[in-house]
C-alpha cells in the first residue's frame, strides 16, 4: 500500500472562483435527484491500484455520502490475488471469465480480499473523511452461496468445475442498511458462505449487481479499465438496451472478462435498478463526473 498524500493537490488551481461556483451549481439538480438514494459501486481495475486514482475514488465516495447519497462499495482484487498466488508458485486459471478456485487458492483469495484489499479501501475512505466499515458475505449473513455450476457457453450440456466459486443463493441486506442509516459506508468483499460454513469466491461484478437489485439501488456503477462497452471498431457505445446487448453477446463483441460484468449489469437493469453505468476508472474522479454531471464517461445500460 502506498503512503497516503497528506494534502490533496489543488486540481482546481487554474479555475476561476466564478467557474468553480458554476461547476458546483451544475451538480445541484443531480444531488437533489439522488438524495437519499443508494448507489452500488463496483471498485476494480486501475482505479484500485494507482495511488492517485485511489485517493480520487475515496474522495468521490466521501463526497457522495456528504451530499446525501448512500454509496455502497463492492471491491474486486484480481491483480492482488494474482500477486499473492505468484508468491506461492501458483498460476491463475480462468474459464469464461471466472477464476478457477481450488482449496489453496480459496485461502489466498480470502486473506487477500477480506484482509489486505478491503482494509486498504476502508483506510483510504476514512483518510478522506468518511466512516467506512468492511464486510464479507459472512457478516450479518449477508451473502449465502452454493457452488457455481458453470455451463459451457457453446455447449450448454457441458459443465466446467471451477472449484470454490460461488453462485449467490440469497442476499440479506439488513447489515448494510443498518450501517447506511448510521452514516457508515459499507465496503464489501465478494466472499459468500454455504450451508456447511464453507467459503466461496464470487465474481465481484455479480455481487455488486445482485446487491444493487436487493437494495433497490438507484444506480449500479462498475469501474473498469476500459472506456466502457466498445463495438468491433473500438468505438464507445454510450447507451445500450437489453436487446442490443444480447446481439453483442451473440456476435462475440462482448467476451472474456467483460461477460460476467455485462451480464450482471443487464440482470440488475432488468430487476429494477434504474441505470447501470460501466465507466472508465482510469479517468480521475470518473465516479463524480458520471453521477453528478451531464458528461458520459462510459456506457449506460437500460433494461429495454
Amino acid at each position: 500500500m502506498t503512503a497516503l498524500p497528506t494534502d490533496p493537490p489543488d486540481t482546481f488551481a487554474n479555475i476561476s472562483p466564478r467557474d468553480k461556483a458554476e461547476i458546483l451549481a451544475q451538480a445541484l439538480p443531480y444531488i437533489r435527484k439522488f438524495h437519499g438514494k443508494t448507489i452500488v459501486i463496483k471498485y476494480g481495475g486501475n482505479a484500485m491500484t494507482d495511488p492517485a486514482l485511489q485517493a480520487d475514488f475515496a474522495e468521490d465516495v466521501v463526497l457522495l455520502k456528504l451530499v446525501g447519497l448512500n454509496p455502497v462499495v463492492v471491491h474486486g482484487g484480481g491483480p492482488q490475488i494474482d500477486d499473492a498466488l505468484n508468491k506461492i508458485g501458483k498460476k491463475g486459471e480462468f474459464v469464461q471469465g471466472m477464476r478457477v478456485t481450488d482449496e489453496e487458492t480459496m485461502e489466498v483469495v480470502e486473506w487477500v480480499l477480506a484482509g489486505e484489499v478491503q482494509q486498504d479501501i476502508v483506510g483510504l475512505i476514512n483518510h478522506a473523511g468518511g466512516k467506512a466499515v468492511g464486510l464479507t458475505g459472512r457478516d450479518g449473513g449477508l451473502i449465502r452461496a452454493r457452488k457455481l455450476r458453470l455451463k459451457d457457453r457453446n455447449d450448454p450440456s457441458k459443465e466446467h468445475d471451477v472449484g470454490h466459486v460461488g453462485d449467490i443463493v440469497s442476499i440479506d441486506p439488513s447489515v448494510v442498511k443498518a450501517l447506511q442509516d448510521d452514516q457508515f459506508i459499507p465496503v464489501i468483499s465478494p466472499i459468500g458462505f454455504g450451508d456447511e460454513n464453507e467459503s466461496y469466491n464470487i465474481n465481484a461484478d455479480v455481487v455488486a449487481g445482485k446487491l444493487a437489485e436487493v437494495l433497490k439501488a438507484e444506480k449500479l456503477v462498475l469501474l473498469t479499465n476500459t472506456p466502457g462497452v466498445l463495438n468491433k471498431q473500438g468505438e464507445l457505445m454510450t447507451d445500450l438496451s437489453a436487446r442490443e446487448i444480447d446481439e453483442l453477446f451473440a456476435d462475440g463483441t462482448i467476451s472474456g472478462g467483460m461477460l460476467p460484468k455485462i451480464q450482471s449489469a443487464l440482470d440488475a437493469a432488468k430487476s429494477g435498478v434504474h441505470a447501470v453505468h460501466i465507466i472508465d476508472g482510469r479517468v480521475p474522479h470518473a465516479l463524480l463526473l458520471e453521477i453528478l454531471t451531464e458528461q458520459a464517461f462510459g456506457t449506460m445500460i437500460r433494461s429495454h
